[in-house]
């Protein structure tokens, strides 16, 4: 029953993405930047409205007192990475334009990749680091001047329910340069959907945000421990099952991105 759910709610996704997509692209020229994002949203949304429908998939976002309230006023949200939900769920829970950092592949999916290249969103090529970093650190400087919210995932892919992925500084090192505090975010997404599966369980994840942690007074490497420690604390509490056999892990220092 899982699979037949979980087929009907990817053909919803396919069957509505193609229209919306394509009319993104079309009206892309002549929309603002922010009234295009939320136009994109807004299909995110109606994706998520089939997953409660077709699969039985709702959601706890908790810790939205922490978020900006400004129009202005710019973050870096460094998130948990467990599958492909949160990317979208981060979207449709957000009261404020993202900008996401990611691969360039994904451009090319067909109407998906299409609508997305028309947002105001850094792409790299993750073959080539140095370069790939000095392009975000040059666009996260624009993003944060215009108060858009940059989002990364500091594991750079998708970690299994219950474990914990190489953390990377490429997050806190764009703090760094452009002075903008961090927001940590953990999510358990993994306990309706597995990582590089397109396969939806019934039940509820949960998003929590944390407290936004200043760049003032901290390395690359200092920042992202607390930022590690935090979101990897707060996993044990919204998705306790997943971490029954494992100890919280010792804060780390960061590798490059």
């Amino acid at each position: 029953m899982t699979r037949l759910r979980s087929a009907l709610f990817v053909a919803w996704g396919v069957l509505t993405v193609t229209p919306w997509g394509l009319t993104a692209v079309l009206l892309s020229p002549f929309l603002s930047a922010t009234r295009l994002y939320w136009f994109c949203i807004a299909w995110v949304r109606l994706l998520f409205w089939g997953a409660r429908v077709f699969c039985g998939v709702t959601h706890r976002f908790t810790g939205a007192e922490h978020l900006p309230v400004g129009k202005r006023e710019a973050v870096i949200l460094l998130a948990k990475h467990q599958s492909a939900l949160e990317t979208l769920a981060l979207c449709a829970l957000m009261p404020h334009p993202l900008a996401f950092v990611f691969k360039r592949e994904l451009l090319y999916i067909p109407f998906f990749g299409w609508a997305l290249g028309r947002l105001d969103m850094v792409h790299i090529d993750r073959k080539k680091r140095n370069e790939a970093f000095n392009k975000v650190a040059e666009q996260g400087r624009r993003l944060a001047a215009q108060g858009t919210w940059v989002i990364m995932f500091p594991e750079g892919t998708r970690i299994p329910r219950g474990q914990v992925g190489d953390y990377k500084t490429g997050g806190t090192r764009l703090a760094i340069a452009t002075g903008v505090s961090v927001v940590p975010v953990a999510c358990a997404t993994a306990r309706v959907m597995p990582p590089r599966r397109l396969l939806l369980h019934p039940g509820v994840y949960e998003i929590s945000v944390g407290r936004p942690i200043s760049p003032e007074g901290h390395s690359a490497d200092t920042l992202l421990a607390e930022v590690k420690t935090w979101i990897e604390s707060e996993m044990r509490r919204i998705d306790p099952e997943a971490y029954v056999a494992t100890a919280a892990p010792a804060p780390q220092a960061g590798h490059p991105a």
